[in-house]
């Protein structure tokens, strides 16, 4: 019995790049989801806030919060566009 021994460097790796694309891909989107969410309910609840405290400060409130929480939801879209674009063109091949 003349068992062949092989070399731990010789072998195949068991988890490559490939493999680990739809866990980087999903953490891409799920960390840009969580944290748009986050960002726009502190934003939310600080708009209240300071409304609550000085109302004649409103509108002009009212419209850098819409401007925020189109750029937080802005930077999330582009994170979701990037992962799927790796996950389904894969650029890393």
């Amino acid at each position: 019995m003349d068992a062949k021994k092989i070399h731990p460097l010789d072998q195949e790796p068991l988890v490559n790049g490939i493999d680990l694309l739809p866990l980087g891909v999903g953490h891409m989107i799920g960390l840009g989801a969580v944290g748009s969410c986050l960002g726009v309910g502190l934003l939310g609840s600080k708009f209240l806030e300071s409304s609550a405290r000085q109302p004649e400060l409103m509108e002009s409130l009212q419209t850098k919060v819409f401007l925020l929480v189109g750029v937080l939801d802005g930077a999330f879209i582009i994170a979701t566009g990037i992962g799927l674009w790796f996950a389904t063109a894969n650029p890393f091949r």
